[in-house]
């Protein structure tokens, strides 16, 4: 729920827990703390929505636990703990300063951003807050660097992204786009006018998705 959330609810202020907290982006605000929150960013995706608002529990979340249990035991009964702390290492270093885990700081946060000394240049046109990516790596990482198709459409599955891409080229050609992965960490590090601050926040609207709340009382106002 908390990814149906973010699509409904993006940028949304207690909603969209793929926002940073205020929390983060003060004490993080630095070039250890940006290389500090990179290195361990899939920790802070998964303990963050938590932290933000709890989901009820379920049904479904005790069948999801049971079911990586057994699977957890059976694995280390037939390959061992060693085949166990390869999976968990490798999910870490993949979300850590790898590139393919740089969608997960190229998809939303801005790089030029405005500021008093760099305004926008027209109020008229707002700012992109979604952005692609066409590389390679998109082979590695289902597709997920066709962020706003994605966005735009949500219930087209990956492997039908890149031909929705095709068919709507003219909305998305002249769009603003990362080209490397890689590059986005080390800006995203060593820029000091780039932070866990650089994201586009709104105080209202969404709702949340699961919460176990009506639709129409789910709504922030």
């Amino acid at each position: 729920p908390y990814h149906l959330t973010h699509h409904k609810s993006l940028g949304v202020d207690g909603l969209d827990t793929d926002l940073p907290t205020a929390l983060e982006a003060f004490f993080l605000d630095s070039i250890l703390g940006k290389a500090f929150f990179c290195t361990f960013q899939i920790l802070f995706y998964a303990l963050r929505p938590m932290m933000v608002y709890q989901v009820p529990f379920s049904q479904l979340h005790l069948f999801n636990i049971l079911a990586q249990v057994l699977f957890d035991y059976l694995l280390v009964k037939h390959a061992g703990m060693n085949a166990l702390i390869y999976l968990i290492a490798s999910s870490f270093l993949a979300g850590s300063l790898h590139p393919c885990a740089g969608h997960f700081i190229a998809e939303h946060y801005l790089f030029n951003a405005p500021s008093p000394a760099k305004p926008p240049t027209s109020a008229a046109v707002p700012l992109p807050e979604t952005f692609s990516y066409y590389g390679p790596l998109n082979l590695l990482t289902y597709n997920v660097g066709l962020h706003n198709e994605h966005h735009d459409f949500p219930a087209v599955p990956w492997t039908r992204l890149p031909a929705l891409h095709e068919m709507a080229q003219e909305f998305y050609a002249d769009l603003p786009r990362h080209e490397s992965w890689t590059w986005v960490i080390w800006q995203f590090i060593w820029d000091k006018e780039v932070g866990l601050w650089c994201r586009v926040k709104r105080r209202e609207g969404g709702r949340k998705v699961g919460s176990g709340v009506p639709e129409e009382n789910a709504k922030v106002m």
